[in-house]
């Protein structure tokens, strides 16, 4: 049996992954602070967990929809940073290390564009904290060479799926007559179903001749405003009303997260996974509110 490691995999993504993997026929840990998996202070339970396992994928890191001061980008960063630190000392305690390590990673390391799509070969990238945030979890995955693990950066647009994720909230704008667009609607989403991010994780694995950055999103990126249009005629609703930008950045307050996250403009590619011969099962984004919802 194969044995897989989910480390930080109690949220959306985990979760759903550990239902998909277990529905395979793996073997699936999970290194969490939450109970009833392997503590992140258990150096020990770690190294015998990576010990032989064909697969780690690491999703941990504090929620960046937070408003952004001084102790919560400090948690954000070092959440990252110390967690991929700590798998890697792990790592190299094996006498048989994972065969292939994964490490989440974000399309938001790149600027806010407008003018094109970035893609991992000529992708330009921006700055801030999101960006720095992303380059330095980037940096401490690959600043290091495991000779005997596959390492791959897996640079994650926003992940669509049933029970949770990105897609409650525009969900439940919808559903209480908010669903027009964000600001001036223009700035492009890249999105994912989190089926095919699954997928995508078992392409890779599969595929012994890949390495690196890999983008993860459709390769059919839409507007904001198309999105929200999108959304409303797959829930049945004709009118939506918009959302300005200081209107954004007053609720966005209210709640404690960042305008940014619905403002900046995330317009990317997955070239290598397009030139790998990656087949998306969800490419349009119509399909996709229709599996979901």
């Amino acid at each position: 049996m194969k044995k897989i490691i989910l480390a930080g995999g109690t949220g959306f993504i985990g979760t759903y992954f550990e239902q998909r993997f277990r529905e395979l026929g793996y073997q699936v840990l999970i290194i969490s602070r939450q109970e009833n998996h392997i503590s992140w202070d258990d150096k020990e339970g770690i190294i015998n967990a990576l010990e032989g396992a064909d697969l780690i994928v690491n999703l941990a890191g504090k929620s960046i929809n937070c408003r952004y001061n001084d102790k919560n980008k400090q948690e954000i960063i070092h959440s990252r940073i110390a967690t991929t630190k700590k798998l890697r000392e792990c790592m190299l305690a094996c006498n048989h290390p994972p065969n292939v390590w994964m490490n989440s990673s974000t399309v938001t390391i790149y600027r806010d564009a407008e003018d094109r799509p970035m893609t991992e070969a000529d992708g330009e990238i921006g700055t801030g904290f999101s960006v720095d945030v992303a380059s330095k979890w980037e940096e401490e995955f690959l600043k290091f060479d495991l000779p005997n693990t596959r390492q791959i950066a897996l640079r994650i647009a926003i992940v669509l799926g049933k029970d949770g994720g990105a897609f409650t909230p525009y969900r439940n704008l919808v559903k209480f007559g908010l669903g027009g667009k964000q600001g001036n609607g223009k700035q492009k989403i890249s999105w994912i179903h989190i089926e095919d991010l699954f997928r995508i994780v078992l392409f890779l694995l599969d595929r012994k001749d890949l390495k690196g950055v890999f983008i993860c999103s459709s390769p059919n990126p839409v507007s904001n405003e198309e999105f929200m249009m999108s959304l409303r005629k797959s829930m049945g609703k004709r009118l939506g009303l918009p959302a300005t930008k200081w209107m954004l950045e007053l609720g966005a307050f209210l709640i404690r997260t960042e305008s940014e996250l619905v403002l900046k403009s995330r317009w990317v590619l997955p070239g290598k996974l397009n030139q790998a011969g990656f087949e998306f099962s969800y490419s349009e984004l119509e399909s996709t509110f229709q599996d979901i919802i």
